[in-house]
């Protein structure tokens, strides 16, 4: 599985953006989603993810009412809309898929290349 993001740039705080993961070589549609962010100087920090079977979905208590993560198994496609975004949103954002649906980064399989977001004042 080969997962590209795409849809990162340059915003305001308080706009909008969406992210799209598209996988290529195989479906996506027995793996749980995740979106991982990581700003400079700091850890690879778990933002959402999507349970495959239920679509459950489960945020980092920060972007909670503001981002929403969705897939769409037909497409092999997964997409994080993010709202309202705050200057500490600033990170590049990967895309990952795994057969264990977790927050922990490390029990994913697959990763994206990552897409930047920069939000500024």
């Amino acid at each position: 599985v080969q997962l590209q993001e795409s849809g990162g740039g340059l915003v305001q705080a308080g706009d909008s953006l969406r992210l799209s993961c598209a996988a290529s070589g195989s479906t996506l549609r027995t793996y749980h989603m995740g979106w991982f962010r990581q700003a400079p100087g700091k850890e690879r920090e778990f933002v959402a993810s999507v349970n495959w079977f239920s679509s459950t979905t489960e945020y980092v208590d920060s972007v909670k009412g503001r981002f929403t993560i969705s897939r769409d198994n037909t497409k092999s496609t997964v997409h994080l809309q993010m709202n309202n975004l705050k200057i500490e949103d600033t990170a590049i954002y990967f895309c990952s898929a795994g057969k264990i649906w977790t927050r922990d980064g490390a029990r994913y399989v697959y990763w994206g290349q990552g897409t930047l977001v920069t939000v500024s004042s």
